[in-house]
């Protein structure tokens, strides 16, 4: 298959130490977790999508701190190892501002996790990776 990447964003919200996760509800992830985000739509920026994802998917607000990483995300079809999705990942921090995680549009669940219960999921290296650079950076921008 060949096609352009999709750029995307997610975003890795802190409620004090814990970190707000969602399952995902639909393919190519279904029931993996990981953070936040979506698609960035025509026109929209990319923080401002950032927001919003968080808010459509978990129905949490947030404050941007700022953009962790630019992360490829490359999916191979099963069949024949090519490239079948290709998502370019804008990753934001944030710090928690109001609402209780509710799963919303195409999560299934949506919960804070503590940082022994995260460390304890299965999630991609990039996410694991990424989640850790976020809480440097809130970390750094609180003192």
């Amino acid at each position: 298959m060949t096609g352009k990447p999709q750029p995307a964003v997610g975003t890795v919200c802190f409620k004090g130490d814990d970190v707000l996760l969602i399952r995902r509800g639909t393919k190519p992830l279904a029931g993996d977790w990981s953070i936040p985000g979506g698609r960035i739509e025509f026109g929209e920026r990319a923080e401002a999508a950032a927001l919003r994802e968080l808010a459509e998917e978990t129905g949490v607000t947030a404050r941007l701190v700022g953009l962790v990483d630019v992360v490829d995300a490359i999916f191979t079809s099963r069949t024949t190892g090519a490239a079948a999705r290709h998502y370019l990942l804008f990753d934001y921090a944030a710090t928690w501002i109001s609402g209780e995680p509710v799963a919303g549009d195409d999560a299934d669940h949506a919960e804070w996790i503590s940082p022994v219960r995260l460390a304890e999921l299965p999630l991609w290296d990039e996410t694991r990776r990424v989640i850790a650079a976020a809480k440097e950076m809130v970390s750094k921008s609180s003192t």
